[in-house]
């Protein structure tokens, strides 16, 4: 034990990383903490890095981390130490926890409130359409998340557009997150090893986006062995090889996935079927290099493309890449520092090879990015963080290549902006029971030339055109950015939290339907497009119980949103170089109570999420300025996970969702022209499709034990009791009676079977 008599003043440090044992993984967010110590632990950060600080004496370090078995070491501080803590997984945290050193409740004393971190364990058990593990189906799981349809990735965070999310694949954003429309998306689970969602009270550290991050971090490799890994589905197959680079000091992971319902295409008799193209691919890779004790090298990219077509008729491909350069530094046993260097292009091609009509779009986005990112930690009961960030925006509207007796091409301007961010955010735990987090970011985005600029006035008329040179400022705007979330613990199980936070935006999606689309058109702010703003409050009560074993929390939220960007009834979106006289802008509101109750482990664990909610939009050009439905407005919102271990080689899982339909417009009258019928519109979004419910079934059984092969196979059943949700409802006259009217809906999927044979040696 200490002294505290004569050397309690004198404090030292003792940090180091938290890696798994068997592979050299870094463990983000285990609890380390000195027994001695009535308060004061501390949890790692992205990159496994710890810091805790105490008078000079002898301690007991006591570090945890979900399905691992906690460990205790001594330590003597008589000076700044670093240690490096390898744990060892365990199967059940009940079994392998040590009486007296509970994990941390992290869930009751973080102030930060409206965030969801995932175990990949349970990712892989959530049965999913076509058999495939998937990240962004599994959030849409969640309350205060909601789906943009069946089969698809794209989501809405409380009320937000799907374009209001940043999504980050290793600190680089990916614009589209989706493969084939939306049926898969862009992560592969087997390269994933955090993934963590935000829907409100946002860390200082993110920007740029109005309603929610979900933060992707991709496995480091095993610096211990090599492995591979893979899976062989009815539709898909994926592999992936990690091994050291250097035993202990650096590794790599690469994954791959691919597609191969073209494959089946070529067995057609039909000679056009047999040149179709349906399929996609994506390969994540990531390299890591410890140069020394204070230096980690990073390096991580993505590249994925889908390719859909038809032999002499039509062809579209699409695709992202990124690429993440980092380096950790440590300059001291207190200040920690991540650079990195950042790079994402999204591009898509359309082709159409008709006769009369051949013509070929191309268009991307591209970034380049700077950051730096450094950590401070104070003491136990406050850690700084502070950086700057820099980003180079390039959007190329379209390229269309006319082709009939000449190519005509028809260039759309590409548009050039410079978003610059800085931010400082401390994590102050100022007593037993009271913890802020609290700070401030600083954004200023630049609309730069070359180009011609135009201004329009509310009416869309030409107020001014004008040339600018290149790297000329068009229009500048700066914005700070709030933040503030609390926690009040009432006791060891409970605590209330609240939460306010600002953001902006200045990338805006312009789509003519829910479901995310390559051809989507995204735009800048600009002259004539101010940046969305939203602000957002909230507060929320948690309570654990059983030894944290269940998490229980209920939050009710209000969002109040500036400066949103719609297209006018009828616009033309795509190829137009005056896109921006084809919009209106105003404003929206969001609000609602979500209920979340989760068991974490054990035999039978999932969760139970319920979301009451409201969303609304309001354009003085639309529904004559009235507040109306937004199309993600669904009051209710009702999903349930249950995943269930039965004997040693079987794992059962099963997942239901019902929700409000969506928000539609329904024609409330027609009038014919000439014999052309014409259906009259009133309102945008006064009716609703009917509601939506969905049961998926999913079993896993594991094969024999070896030494060193494992495999399973996991059967899974999407809409096992085959509802047929409406998709779309279109209308028109009755064949049988002109004068009458009647729907028709379109559903896409039935029940649908999967099956995949996973193995790793």
């Amino acid at each position: 034990m200490y002294a505290p008599a004569t050397i309690a003043q004198k404090k030292y440090t003792i940090s180091g990383t938290v890696k798994d044992v068997a592979t050299g993984e870094t463990l983000i967010g285990a609890t380390v903490k000195l027994q001695e110590l009535q308060q004061g632990g501390a949890a790692t950060n992205a990159y496994g890095f710890f810091s805790l600080s105490a008078p000079a004496g002898d301690f007991t370090l006591v570090v945890s981390y979900i399905g691992y078995q906690t460990i205790t070491r001594p330590v003597k501080l008589d000076k700044n130490v670093q240690v490096n803590v390898l744990l060892t997984g365990g199967s059940n945290l009940k079994e392998v926890s040590i009486s007296g050193n509970k994990p941390k409740n992290e869930n009751v004393e973080n102030p930060q409130m409206s965030v969801t971190r995932f175990d990949m364990a349970q990712i892989n058990n959530v049965p999913v359409i076509f058999g495939e593990k998937d990240v962004l189906k599994t959030i849409q799981l969640l309350p205060g998340v909601k789906s943009t349809g069946d089969g698809n990735t794209g989501f809405y965070v409380r009320g937000g557009g799907s374009d209001q999310n940043l999504i980050l694949l290793d600190e680089a954003i990916v614009y589209n997150a989706s493969h084939l429309f939306g049926f898969f998306s862009t992560f592969n689970s087997d390269a994933i090893k955090d993934v963590s969602l935000y829907k409100g009270g946002m860390p200082a550290q993110y920007g740029g986006r109005l309603s929610s991050v979900l933060d992707i971090k991709m496995l480091d490799g095993n610096d211990k062995e090599y492995t591979v890994q893979g899976g062989i589905g009815l539709i898909a197959s994926r592999i992936k090889i990690e091994g050291p680079i250097v035993k202990n000091k650096g590794s790599f992971m690469i994954s791959a996935r691919r597609t191969y319902a073209d494959l089946f295409l070529k067995l057609s008799p039909d000679s056009t079927t047999r040149g179709a193209s349906i399929y996609f691919y994506d390969i994540n890779a990531k390299a890591n290099y410890h140069l020394d004790d204070k230096n980690t090298l990073y390096l991580s990219g993505y590249f994925g493309k889908d390719v859909l077509g038809l032999k002499n008729n039509f062809g579209t491909n699409w695709g992202n890449q990124t690429a993440t350069l980092r380096l950790n530094h440590i300059f001291n046993s207190r200040l920690f520092l991540n650079t990195s260097f950042i790079y994402s292009d999204y591009n898509f091609v359309v082709q159409s090879f008709s006769a009369n009509n051949s013509f070929k779009v191309t268009s991307k986005i591209r970034d380049y990015n700077l950051k730096e990112d450094f950590e401070y930690f104070i003491s136990n009961k406050n850690t700084l963080s502070f950086g700057i960030n820099f980003t180079h925006h390039t959007i190329s509207p379209g390229n269309i290549d006319i082709f009939d007796d000449a190519i005509n091409t028809k260039s759309i301007q590409s548009r050039y902006g410079l978003e610059n961010s800085a931010y400082i955010s401390d994590d102050w735990h100022a007593t037993n029971k009271l913890n802020f987090l609290y700070g401030l970011r600083l954004t200023s985005f630049s609309l730069l030339g070359p180009g011609t600029i135009t201004t329009y006035d509310a009416n869309d008329a030409v107020i001014s055109s004008a040339n600018y040179k290149s790297g000329q400022v068009v229009k500048n705007y700066l914005n700070p950015e709030p933040r503030f979330s609390m926690s009040y613990i009432l006791d060891e199980q409970s605590s209330v939290k609240a939460s306010y936070n600002r953001n902006t935006q200045n990338i805006h999606l312009l789509s003519n339907s829910t479901a995310s689309s390559p051809t989507d058109l995204y735009i800048m702010s600009s002259n004539n497009i101010k940046p969305g703003i939203a602000d957002q409050a909230a507060l929320g009560y948690f309570r654990n119980s059983k030894d944290n074993m269940y998490e229980f929390s209920t939050e009710i939220y209000y969002k109040w949103l500036q400066n949103q960007v719609d297209y006018k009834n009828g616009a033309q979106l795509l190829a137009n170089q005056d896109v921006e006289s084809q919009l209106v802008y105003g404003k929206g509101r969001a609000y609602g109570l979500e209920v979340f109750l989760k068991k974490k482990y054990g035999d039978f664990n999932g969760w139970i999420g319920y979301t009451l909610s409201k969303t609304e939009n309001r354009f003085d050009a639309i529904n004559n300025g009235d507040y109306f439905a937004a199309t993600q407005d669904r009051i209710h919102d009702i999903s349930a996970v249950g995943i269930y271990k039965w004997g040693k080689r079987w794992t059962l899982s099963g997942t239901f969702v019902y929700g409000t339909g969506n928000a539609v417009t329904y024609p409330h009258g027609k009038y014919v022209v000439g014999g052309l019928t014409t259906f009259y519109y009133p309102n945008r979004n006064a009716d609703r499709l009917p509601p939506y419910s969905r049961l998926d079934l999913g079993a896993t059984l594991d094969g024999k034990p070896h030494k060193r092969f494992h495999s399973s196979w996991t059967f899974g059943i999407f809409n096992a009791y085959n509802r047929k949700n409406p998709y779309t409802v279109t209308f028109e006259n009755n064949p049988n009676d002109p004068t009458r009217t009647q729907a028709v809906e379109t559903s896409l999927f039935g029940i649908v079977p999967s099956v995949t044979y996973n193995f790793t040696f």
